[in-house]
C-alpha cells in the first residue's frame, strides 16, 4: 500500500528492536521480534498440517498452501484483532521482502535440478506430449480470461491477462510432480520416466510464457517497453551464458572431491544470484529469473552444485519459503468468492484446466501409443500445480493483473487439482510387481556351486567396511564368479530438493526408487567399485530413495526382482567410543522389522562392532574366528548354512557350538506339539550330519557339543568363546531368552545377549532369519515366469 500524501492513514516504518516488556515496549510493535514470530507460527502450522495430511500422501506444498490460506483473511484473519496484531499491515512489507529472498535461493535450486542435458536427451514422444500438455490448457486459458474479463475482472488490461490465465492453466510443478511419483514408487516406470521428462520441458516452455507475461504487463504507456523489456531479458541471459557460466565452471572445476569448497566460492556464488536478481528486476522481468537463470548454468556435473544445495536448502526450503506461502494466504480470501456466479467460475477454470491438461496429454500418448490405462495416469500427473503456480499468481496480484477475486479462484484451482492428483492416480493406475519365480530363497542349499546373490543395505559410510569385510569372507573360493552382492544405500526422501534431484536422476533398473550415482561423487560407490575390481565379486551400488515408513518395500521387492538368497540389514544401532550401544533412529528399527516380516528369502541383521577394524582389509589378510551357536531351528539351520559359506575361506576359522538341554527342560518351542518339535530335532540332525560330512570345512571348522542345564550355563560357554571376530546365530533359536532386554525383538533371544554392551564390545554379531515360505503369505511381488529381469544380465560386473 503506497500513502499520497502525508495525513494518510499509512503506518510509520517500524524499528527494528525493542529494549523490552520491562521499559514499557511490546515486541510486537518492532519489526524483528515480530519477524520471528511470524517465522514461528507459520512453520509450526505448515508443518502441523503437513503431519495431519501425511496419511492421504499429499505433498508438503499442499500443507503449506492451506496453511497459507488458513492463516489469511480467510480462517483465522477474520479476526481483526489477529491480523493488527501478528500480521499488520506495516509488517508486511518485511514479511514480503524475507519471503522473496527465500523465494529467489529457492528458484536457484530450482535451476540447479533442472539438467538441460538430460532434457535435451528427451525423447520425441516425451517431447511431444509435453507441448500438447502445454498447448491445449493453455488454449483453454485464453477462452477461460475472456469470460473472466466479462464478469468478475472487468477492465483488466487483456493481453497480459490472456497470458496470464493460458501458463496458470497450462503449468506443471516440476518438484512436485517428482515428489508424489518418489512416494507412489513410480519414478522407474516407463510412465514416470516420461512424466519428468514431459513435466522438464514444461517448465522451461512456462518460466518463458511468464517472461512474456510480466513484459507485457507494464504500464501500458508504449508497446515498445515490452520490446526493450524481452530484448534485454534475452541479452542478460546470453550474457549469463557467455559470462557467468563459465566462472561458475572454472570455480567448480577447483572444487575436488572429498575437500570443502572454499567459502569464497559459495559467497561469489550467492553473491551473483544476488546480482542477478537485482538485473533482472531492473530490467522489468522479475528478480526471480535471475536466480533462476544462474541455477541453470552452473555446472550440474561434480561437487560443486551439489554442495551448494547442501549449504542453502535447509534454511530456505525449512524456514523462509513457508513465508511465502503464508505472505500469499494473506493476499486471498476465499470469502470473496460469493454467489453462484463465482462458484460457478471456480468450478469452470477447474474443469477447464483438469480438460485441457489431461485431454491435451492423453490424446497425444495415445497418438504415441502408450496404453490407455498409462496415458489416463499421464494426464492426471501433468495436472500437478504447486509452488511455480504460486509465483506465477503472485505477480499477476503484483502487477494488478488479477484482482482479489480472480486470485482466490486461481489459488483454489492449484490447490485442487494437486490434492486430487495422488488419490486418482492411486484409483487408476496401480502398476503391478511382478517378478521372476526363483528358488534359492536361502543360504542353505543343496547345490552348493549355484550362484549366491545378496543384498547388502547400508545406511552411511559407517557401515561399509565392516559389510567389505564381511562380504570377502562370504566370497568362498571365487570360482566361477559365485557370490554377487548388490549393495543397496538407503536414504531416506525428505523435502529436501537434493533429495528430489536425486529421484530425478533416477534410472530405469527395477521397480525400486534407483538411480546410478555418479561415480566421482558418491565414495560409497568408490568404495564397492574399488573392492569388486579385486575380488571375483559381481557388486551392484545403488540407492533406495524412500519415505522410511515404505523403504521396506523398495528392499523387500528388490530382493525379489533379483532373486537373492539373503537381505543384510544394518542393525539400528551403533557402537560409541565407550563401547555403549546408540540408536540411530527409532525408524530404521522399524524398517528392519517390516523386512523381517514381509522378506522374500532369508534376512541378517548386522551389529556392527568393527568387523576386521575401520577399513577394509586385504584377503591375505584376512583372519577371523567365526563362532556358531547351534540350539535348533530353522533359523540356526540358516546361520550354520551361512557358517558353512564362510568357511570356505582360507583366513575363517568356524567353530560350531551345538548346545544340548541335559533334562529336555531348555529347548522351548511355544505353542506347538511334539509331532513338530520331534520332526524339528530329525531335520537338525541331518543338518549337522551334513555338516561333519561337509568337505568345504575340513581344515578351518571345530564341532563341539556342549550340555547345558540353565541360561547361567549358556551364558558361561557363549562368553568362552566370545574373544571371536563374529558371532553368526539364528533369530528364533529354539532356546528360551537368555537376556533381560526386550528392546530389540528382532535379534531374537541369543542375538540380544550377544548384543549387548555388557557381553562383548569387539564381537560383531550376524542374527540370520531362515525364510520359511508357511509365513511368506503376504507377497509384495507378483511371481510371473514370463517376467525378464530388468537389470543387465548378473554375470555383466559393470556397474
Amino acid at each position: 500500500m503506497a500513502c499520497t500524501n502525508v495525513t494518510g492513514n499509512c503506518p510509520g516504518p517500524m524499528k527494528a528492536t525493542s529494549n523490552g516488556a520491562f521499559q514499557n515496549e511490546s515486541p510486537l510493535d518492532f519489526a524483528l521480534p515480530l519477524i520471528i514470530l511470524q517465522i514461528v507460527l507459520v512453520v509450526v502450522f505448515t508443518r502441523l498440517l503437513a503431519y495431519l495430511l501425511k496419511p492421504l500422501k499429499q505433498p508438503r506444498v499442499i500443507a503449506e498452501i492451506i496453511g497459507g490460506i488458513l492463516l489469511g483473511p480467510t480462517a483465522l484473519g477474520r479476526s481483526k484483532a489477529y491480523l493488527d496484531t501478528i500480521f499488520p499491515k506495516k509488517s508486511l512489507t518485511v514479511l514480503d521482502t524475507l519471503a522473496n529472498i527465500g523465494l529467489l535461493f529457492f528458484l536457484f535450486l530450482v535451476g540447479l535440478e533442472l539438467d538441460f542435458a538430460a532434457i535435451k536427451k528427451t525423447g520425441k514422444k516425451s517431447l511431444f506430449i509435453a507441448l500438447a500438455g502445454i498447448s491445449l490448457p493453455f488454449i483453454m486459458g485464453v477462452g477461460t480470461s475472456f469470460v473472466l474479463s466479462s464478469t468478475i475482472s472487468k477492465g483488466v488490461n487483456q493481453l497480459p491477462f490472456i497470458v496470464f490465465m493460458g501458463v496458470a492453466l497450462s503449468i506443471t510443478a516440476f518438484p512436485v510432480l517428482a515428489r508424489i511419483l518418489a512416494e507412489l514408487k513410480l519414478l522407474t516406470t516407463d510412465i514416470g520416466r516420461m512424466a519428468m521428462s514431459a513435466a522438464g520441458v514444461n517448465d522451461i516452455a512456462a518460466w518463458i510464457l511468464l517472461a512474456l507475461a510480466i513484459a507485457l504487463s507494464g504500464d501500458g504507456s508504449s508497446p515498445l517497453i515490452s520490446v526493450w523489456v524481452l530484448l534485454s531479458g534475452s541479452g542478460f541471459v546470453i550474457f549469463a551464458i557467455v559470462a557467468v557460466k563459465p566462472l561458475l565452471a572454472y570455480m567448480a572445476r577447483r572444487c575436488p572431491e572429498g575437500e570443502p569448497v572454499k567459502e569464497l566460492y559459495v559467497c561469489v556464488t550467492l553473491t551473483l544470484v544476488l546480482a542477478a536478481s537485482f538485473l533482472t528486476d531492473t530490467i522489468g522481468i522479475h528478480a526471480l529469473f535471475g536466480a533462476f537463470v544462474i541455477g541453470i548454468v552452473t555446472p550440474k556435473e561434480g561437487p560443486f552444485s551439489r554442495i551448494m544445495t547442501e549449504k542453502i536448502e535447509d534454511l530456505v526450503s525449512g524456514l523462509l519459503l513457508p513465508l511465502y506461502f503464508a505472505s500469499s494466504g494473506l493476499k486471498t480470501d476465499v470469502t470473496t468468492i460469493r454467489g453462484a456466479q463465482s462458484w460457478g467460475l471456480l468450478c469452470l477454470v477447474i474443469v477447464t484446466t483438469c480438460f485441457g491438461k489431461i485431454v491435451g496429454t492423453v490424446g497425444a500418448s495415445l497418438l504415441c501409443k502408450v496404453p490407455f490405462r498409462e496415458a489416463c495416469a499421464l494426464g492426471v500427473l501433468m495436472n500437478t500445480k504447486g509452488l511455480v503456480e504460486l509465483i506465477v499468481l503472485n505477480i499477476g496480484k503484483d502487477r494488478k493483473v488479477l484482482n482479489d477475486q480472480v486470485f482466490a479462484v486461481l489459488v483454489l484451482m492449484a490447490l485442487f487439482t494437486t490434492f486430487i492428483t495422488t488419490p486418482i492416480l492411486m484409483a487408476i493406475y496401480k502398476p503391478a510387481r511382478k517378478g521372476a519365480p526363483y528358488k534359492h530363497r536361502r543360504i542353505q542349499r543343496k547345490d552348493h556351486d549355484s550362484e549366491l546373490r545378496i543384498l547388502a543395505c547400508f545406511h552411511s559410510t559407517r557401515n561399509i567396511p565392516t559389510l567389505i569385510n564381511l562380504i570377502e569372507s562370504s566370497r568362498g573360493t571365487g570360482k566361477g564368479g559365485r557370490l554377487c552382492v548388490y549393495a543397496m544405500h538407503l536414504m531416506e526422501l525428505s523435502e529436501r530438493s537434493s533429495a528430489i534431484a536425486m529421484v530425478h536422476k533416477a534410472r530405469n533398473n527395477g521397480l525400486p526408487i534407483w538411480n546410478k550415482i555418479e561415480r566421482s561423487t558418491d565414495q560409497m560407490v568408490v568404495a564397492f567399485e574399488a573392492y569388486q575390481h579385486l575380488r571375483a565379486v559381481a557388486v551392484r551400488p545403488m540407492t533406495a530413495i524412500s519415505g522410511l515408513r515404505s523403504i521396506h518395500k523398495d528392499i523387500c521387492t528388490s530382493a525379489h526382482q533379483k532373486r537373492v538368497a539373503m537381505i543384510l540389514l544394518p542393525f539400528h544401532k551403533h557402537q560409541r567410543a565407550d563401547g555403549a550401544m546408540e540408536s540411530i533412529g527409532h525408524d530404521f528399527h522399524e524398517v528392519n522389522l517390516r523386512v523381517l516380516q514381509r522378506a522374500p528369502c532369508s534376512v541378517g541383521i548386522l551389529v556392527d562392532r568393527g568387523l576386521g577394524g575401520s577399513s577394509q582389509v586385504v584377503a591375505s589378510e584376512v583372519a577371523y574366528k567365526v563362532v556358531v551357536p547351534f540350539f535348533g531351528g530353522l533359523d540356526d539351520r540358516e546361520a550354520l548354512a551361512y557358517g558353512m559359506q564362510m568357511v570356505e575361506h582360507p583366513g575363517i576359522t568356524l567353530t560350531v557350538l551345538k548346545f544340548v538341554a541335559a533334562k529336555g527342560t531348555l529347548k522351548k518351542f511355544e505353542g506347538e506339539h511334539d509331532e513338530k518339535e520331534t520332526q524339528e530335532k530329525e531335520i537338525d540332525e541331518e543338518c549337522l550330519r551334513e555338516l561333519l560330512n561337509d568337505p568345504r570345512g575340513k581344515e578351518s571348522l571345530a564341532y563341539e557339543e556342549r550340555v547345558v542345564e540353565s541360561k547361567e550355563d549358556i551364558n558361561a560357554m557363549l562368553k568362552a568363546a566370545g574373544k571371536c571376530n563374529l558371532f553368526v546365530v539364528g533369530r528364533n533359536a529354539a532356546v528360551v531368552s537368555l537376556a533381560n532386554s526386550t528392546d530389540c525383538p528382532e535379534l531374537g533371544p541369543v542375538g540380544r545377549l550377544l548384543s549387548s554392551s555388557e557381553f562383548s564390545t569387539t564381537s560383531s554379531v550376524l542374527v540370520i532369519q531362515g525364510y520359511d515360505p508357511a509365513v511368506d503369505t503376504r507377497p509384495l511381488v507378483e511371481e510371473d515366469a514370463s517376467y525378464e529381469e530388468s537389470s543387465k544380465d548378473i554375470s555383466d560386473t559393470a556397474v
